[in-house]
């Protein structure tokens, strides 16, 4: 019997800061308190913090089609070490993930790694062309998102049809904004045009939707009207786009931007605007990235970065990025995780936050070394990862 007991840890989610225990059976939280003594396997988590595990609203696995970057096996290695246990994965496949054929290999190899729970998201338009919708009707009920990440849907016809389809189907339509007509002339231009048409688009239709990567101040302010509006919008923003500006020169899409849009984000998750923080995890061979290609390997340092620039620097509480990072995030996937409550899943995570440590991306279980981050101090390790009870990372 899946039975585990963790001692004496700081346990932080979303709206609690206590020392206690927790007590996880069968894969789920059973009990909370004080001076619990189980007949079980048992960590002493004295001066550790214990927080519900991360889940990641955007990652690319790169598999099937692309594993020589990254695979089911080692993008769920990269996740567990980086406090991960639920991820959702972009349909940028070969194939592209425009059919339940595609959805289920994913689902059927995540079972067999075993680590973490994969949510595989399906192309709005089938094989990201930005035409055809039909595909959409053939998707059953494990679907849960749809986008065609990488791209925007340039055509607003197609794109108003598409959210027509997700209301029906109660889909969350994950939008890429970039207007790639205008991209070449100015990448801001493409991002603030996109995000107020889909924007539009959602008020129109009633459909849910989901904003990724926001990276410009502008895209931003009209994601915050359309909330105060009561437009069904939520919204991610990424670790590198808290933390780095222009003057890195590193190719990410959308692009690092300035000061004032990372002041202005910090700012939106301070007064309770951004849902959540998104890794954006695209690892790359070196060739690849060599030859151009856009994305940093996240999942390993989005914690430690996000509590380094959000928290030690003063922004927000760490029950806030707790919020940000699990509570939030699983309410989007629909997950029962994401709190540190009786009847939640045990999927936990156990942190160092006064450890300083240097990132060192030849360290990373990832495929995919690609960060700018490799070299910098953070603060907040990863212990161990939980997931239902069981650790499936330990440093």
């Amino acid at each position: 019997m899946m039975e585990l007991l963790i001692k004496n840890a700081r346990i932080i989610d979303s709206s609690q800061d206590f020392k206690g225990d927790v007590y996880i059976k069968f894969g789920v939280i059973e009990e909370l308190g004080l001076n619990l003594n189980k007949d079980c396997e048992a960590i002493d988590a004295e001066g550790l913090v214990l927080m519900p595990s991360f889940i990641d609203l955007h990652s690319h696995f790169r598999d099937p089609g692309l594993t020589y970057k990254e695979d089911i096996y080692t993008g769920s290695l990269a996740a567990v070490r980086g406090g991960y246990t639920a991820v959702n994965l972009m349909a940028n496949t070969v194939p592209i993930c425009s059919d339940m054929e595609t959805v289920n290999y994913v689902l059927n190899k995540c079972e067999t790694v075993n680590l973490i729970d994969i949510h595989q998201s399906v192309s709005i338009t089938k094989d990201l062309r930005g035409e055809d919708i039909s595909h959409l009707d053939k998707l059953d009920s494990s679907v849960k998102m749809i986008s065609d990440d990488g791209r925007g849907v340039s055509n607003s016809k197609v794109m108003l049809e598409a959210m027509f389809k997700a209301k029906e189907k109660n889909l969350m339509v994950i939008s890429h904004a970039e207007s790639e007509e205008l991209s070449s002339f100015d990448t801001r231009l493409a991002e603030n045009t996109m995000t107020w048409r889909d924007i539009a688009l959602s008020k129109f239709t009633g459909c849910h939707l989901h904003v990724a990567h926001v990276s410009t101040k502008e895209a931003m302010k009209d994601i915050i009207r359309a909330k105060k509006e009561g437009v069904s919008v939520t919204c991610e923003v990424a670790p590198h786009h808290l933390t780095l500006t222009s003057k890195v020169q590193y190719k990410v899409n959308p692009p690092l931007r300035e000061t004032e849009d990372i002041n202005y984000l910090v700012n939106a998750i301070k007064e309770g605007w951004v849902d959540a923080i998104a890794t954006d995890h695209a690892p790359h061979s070196s060739e690849d990235k060599l030859k151009g290609a856009n994305g940093i390997s996240g999942l390993e340092t989005a914690f430690s970065l996000c509590y380094t620039k959000l928290v030690d620097e003063g922004h927000i509480s760490i029950n806030k990025l707790s919020e940000l990072m699990s509570k939030k995030p699983a309410n989007l996937m629909k997950l029962k995780k994401g709190e540190i409550k009786i009847g939640y899943d045990g999927d936990l995570v156990l942190i160092d936050l006064d450890k300083e440590y240097k990132i060192d991306a030849e360290n990373f279980r990832s495929k995919g070394r690609n960060s700018p981050f490799d070299g910098l101090s953070t603060k907040g390790m990863i212990v161990n990862t939980i997931k239902a009870g069981r650790v499936v990372y330990s440093l």
